[in-house]
């Protein structure tokens, strides 16, 4: 029974979705103190955690950077922001997919089990991980811990980063459609908007400059993207 942190704090809405995954089987846990959210996430060590952006003390995206400090566990966030920019923030800051509210339960529960197929079920072991450590040009993935490592400077990825990077990497000096990537990381694309693709390839690009790699990933307009291995080394 998969374990789901719910960090929320309209009581109501809070409580409607604790039903609703309890209803489908899942492990619901809410949080009821915000004033550490990061700890109540080590307490309870749940296998995903829905997070709201609006909260007391800090906002969701402070705590899904806090999370990311100690776990890639999958963090769906919940919220009334329907902006572009939040989106887009809440990628940056760690999240893997983003609900605006209202929101249609069964769409909930669809990305839910989405993500947690593609993270522990079913299409864990058949994710586009064939093998524990890959190189490639001397960059090397390592599944096992999620991180890459390029003249010795290591990096933690996130999952998605990860799965988007081991696509390019297999693929490397090719053309890889967003289509496949898409398809890659999340299992029902139809529920997952376009520009996510876009800013999870942004934040790989950056990680791969904190190491030292640039100009690694090549935008193919209206095709999609390709891993160059004759990259530079940053200055």
């Amino acid at each position: 029974m998969y374990r789901i942190l719910i960090v929320e704090d309209d009581d109501k809405i809070a409580s409607i979705l604790q039903s609703h995954m309890d209803k489908f089987g899942y492990s619901a846990l809410r949080v009821t103190d915000f004033r550490d959210i990061k700890q109540a996430y080590l307490s309870h060590k749940p296998d995903m955690v829905l997070l709201d952006i609006n909260l007391p003390h800090y906002d969701g995206f402070y705590w899904c950077r806090q999370i990311r400090t100690v776990s890639n566990v999958p963090i769906i966030f919940l919220s009334a922001r329907v902006g572009e920019m939040d989106q887009v923030m809440a990628i940056e800051n760690g999240g893997d997919d983003y609900i605006t509210k209202p929101f249609h339960l069964d769409v909930v529960i669809a990305k839910v089990k989405s993500v947690l197929r593609r993270t522990y079920g079913e299409y864990a072991g058949t994710s586009p991980m064939p093998r524990d450590i890959q190189n490639v040009a001397g960059l090397t993935l390592d599944a096992s811990k999620n991180m890459m490592e390029w003249k010795g400077c290591k990096i933690d990825l996130s999952r998605n980063e990860f799965l988007l990077l081991d696509c390019l990497v297999r693929q490397a000096d090719q053309i890889v459609t967003r289509e496949s990537l898409l398809e890659a990381l999340w299992d029902d694309i139809d529920f997952v908007d376009d520009n996510t693709l876009t800013v999870n390839v942004t934040r790989v690009r950056k990680k791969l400059e904190d190491i030292g790699i640039v100009k690694a990933i090549e935008t193919i307009r209206g095709q999609g993207y390709r891993l160059n291995t004759s990259w530079g080394d940053a200055e």
